[in-house]
């Protein structure tokens, strides 16, 4: 494992980023229960970086979930299904419609996860009166464990890391059970290609939510990277917004796609990878996500579990319940905020993708309560995991 490191990315060409869509935003909106997210302000993130202010999007109740997953996973399940059942959105235009037209069917949606992806799935099957199979690592906290469960889901736990759960999914395709990853592999791009889509309308959200104050474009912008799927979305968002530098952020001992940028192609590091940002704890980056992210970014940094407890516990300070993979935006800026020159006039914005969803695991990290943020100063405890946001 290598020390925290920042790396210019060579390949940085915003122009070469594919366009966003609206066509997600109008299906989210249609469905029961939809709101945009908050996007709040975070004054002491802001004082500790030395910035003019932090934004900070706070997707830890997205759908009565704690992740903005169940976006990506949404969409990509109504798309996967339209696709499977040879039928058009003119054919099938609302969820209702899906559910109707699918009575009566086997089918099951499986997926592979290390939390937040899994469950987003396993409701959205629930919602359509389908079963689902989840897959998931061997090393997953229980918490985690339960809350796909109570969505209907069955649940099989596998030796092993992200990775391998991703090939024990992928070979569970079949004619009745239809797999939605958010993540690709050779012959398999489509519904990963989806779920980048989906994360688009939680970005519309927070383009127009800056406007309404009249905020311009951040300067500043961090992403989680992941396998890329939500970096790449955010590269769609904002790579050719003129004066925004995106800064993608990875574990030290899960830092796939800033090792393939120094390689200069998608590289598998080995593994296992076991940082406590667990939702980002992935070995190899999305062929769909490389493209976007690899010309969007200008800059990836690393960060130690360490430094993205730090920055869980400033978040907690503006009243921003953060779980491990949520705060690692935050954390990057944080660990290297003098070598990518931030100042006074800069705007930042963070993308929080989770909330607390192991609520001990939080508590030992953070020592807070997770419903209001307030701080009290625990010790972080060893061990303590978090969700998928890529």
């Amino acid at each position: 494992m290598q020390p925290p490191r920042l790396v210019t990315n060579r390949f940085h060409a915003p122009t070469r980023v594919g366009p966003t869509t609206q066509l997600p935003a109008r299906f989210h909106q249609s469905l029961p229960g939809y709101r945009p997210t908050a996007l709040v302000e975070a004054p002491h993130a802001a004082r500790r970086l030395g910035v003019k202010h932090v934004h900070v999007k706070d997707e830890s109740d997205r759908f009565d979930m704690p992740s903005f997953k169940v976006l990506g996973a949404s969409w990509a399940t109504y798309r996967a299904l339209l696709h499977h059942l040879g039928a058009t959105s003119e054919e099938i235009p609302t969820l209702s419609a899906l559910t109707e037209r699918l009575q009566g069917s086997n089918l099951c949606l499986c997926a592979a996860t290390d939390g937040n992806h899994g469950r987003a799935v396993a409701r959205m099957a629930s919602m359509l009166g389908l079963q689902s199979k989840i897959i998931v690592p061997h090393d997953m906290v229980a918490d985690r464990i339960s809350a796909i469960e109570a969505e209907g889901a069955t649940v099989l736990m596998i030796d092993g890391g992200y990775d391998d759960a991703v090939s024990h999914s992928a070979a569970q395709a079949s004619e009745t059970t239809l797999v939605v990853s958010d993540t690709s592999w050779d012959g398999y791009t489509d519904t990963p290609g989806w779920v980048v889509e989906g994360y688009s309308t939680m970005l519309a959200e927070t383009r127009d939510q800056l406007a309404a104050r009249g905020l311009a474009t951040p300067t500043v912008i961090a992403a989680q990277v992941g396998v890329g799927a939500f970096a790449a979305a955010v590269a769609r968002a904002f790579a050719r917004s003129t004066g925004t530098h995106l800064v993608g952020v990875e574990p030290t001992e899960a830092d796939c796609m800033t090792t393939s940028i120094e390689k200069g192609s998608i590289t598998t590091i080995p593994g296992p990878q076991r940082s406590i940002m667990a939702g980002l704890n992935c070995g190899t980056p999305s062929l769909v996500a490389w493209p976007d992210v690899s010309a969007g970014y200008r800059t990836f940094v690393t960060i130690t579990d360490d430094q993205v407890t730090t920055a869980m516990r400033l978040l907690a300070q503006d009243s921003i319940v953060s779980g491990e993979s949520g705060a690692a935006g935050l954390g990057g800026l944080l660990a290297h905020a003098a070598a990518l020159g931030l100042s006074s006039t800069d705007s930042v914005l963070i993308i929080s993708t989770e909330g607390a969803t192991d609520q001990a695991g939080y508590r030992a990290l953070v020592g807070s309560d997770t419903t209001t943020g307030s701080d009290t100063t625990a010790a972080p405890a060893a061990g303590a995991t978090a969700e998928r946001t890529a």
